[in-house]
């Protein structure tokens, strides 16, 4: 099904199960089928799961505009909206952690019950002088241009570091990384490379202190895309509440490489009593 946002964009999303609500969102430059295998699990242990494609991705709307972030957690405010959920959980997959992060600092945290961040690229992905751990600026630009000259060659490459496949191990099939390049391509050339430069550009440093729920960060040690010490280390120790889950030896994409294991953290956490409230 589709729902319309304020600007008139259409997001694509599936509603599965019912009970308690759990928003799914996903990674760059992929789309809501990634969490298919962990949606179907959490809707059969009672959980009404929602994800949906980002703008510009999948079967969404691909507009011209709307590719920052104040913009992409509007739309996960809209897609709230529409569960009608008074309460529920966000679970954010690389990127996907921006508009949780965003959503929180920007729509408030009050009916927000537990967040699980999934290699994300939370706090900050741009090496400065204050953050000297991030990725140089060239680094970025060099993959954008590489996308507008040939993005079809540019997402083989990608998906095998994505993935974690290496010279002595192929932790998922060569069929799954024809299915990820094939999402991959199904997104505007526009909306991909302004993502891109987004979720490598945004701050998220001044969003940590909106994260006053339970949190999880799992992270893969191996995580090539996403460095697991300049990401998910550095949110663990700013989030409050949070704990930080790396999985040894695996790389980004871990819905897949790791998916029973997954599923496993997820439910447990979600399952899991949340503190009292202060009075």
């Amino acid at each position: 099904m589709h729902i319309r946002t304020a600007d008139d964009t259409e997001l694509y999303l599936k509603d599965w199960g019912a009970g308690p609500t759990v928003v799914l969102i996903h990674g760059w430059p992929l789309n809501a089928d990634t969490w298919d295998e962990l949606a179907l699990c959490l809707a059969e242990a009672g959980y009404r799961v929602i994800s949906y494609d980002r703008r510009g991705f999948g079967r969404s709307s691909q507009p011209w505009t709307g590719y920052d972030y104040d913009t992409l957690s509007d739309d996960l405010a809209t897609v709230i909206a529409y569960s009608g959920a008074q309460a529920f959980s966000l679970v954010g997959f690389s990127m996907g952690a921006g508009e949780v992060a965003r959503y929180l600092s920007r729509h408030g945290p009050q009916r927000v019950q537990k967040v699980v961040l999934v290699s994300s690229v939370l706090p900050f992905r741009l090496k400065t002088e204050d953050n000297p751990q991030g990725t140089e600026a060239s680094v970025f630009e060099r993959m954008a241009s590489a996308l507008q000259d040939d993005r079809a060659k540019f997402f083989t490459g990608f998906f095998r570091d994505f993935f974690g496949v290496g010279l002595q191990d192929q932790p998922v099939s060569d069929e799954v990384l024809r299915w990820a390049h094939g999402l991959a391509m199904q997104a505007s050339l526009r909306a991909t490379v302004e993502c891109l430069r987004a979720f490598a550009g945004t701050d998220f440093r001044p969003d940590l202190g909106a994260f006053t729920m339970p949190t999880r960060l799992i992270h893969g040690t191996e995580d090539k895309t996403v460095p697991l010490v300049a990401s998910s280390v550095l949110a663990a120790h700013a989030i409050p509440q949070a704990r930080l889950l790396p999985y040894e030896e695996a790389p980004h994409g871990i819905f897949v490489s790791h998916r029973q294991r997954l599923m496993r953290d997820l439910l447990a956490f979600l399952k899991e009593d949340a503190p009292a409230a202060p009075a």
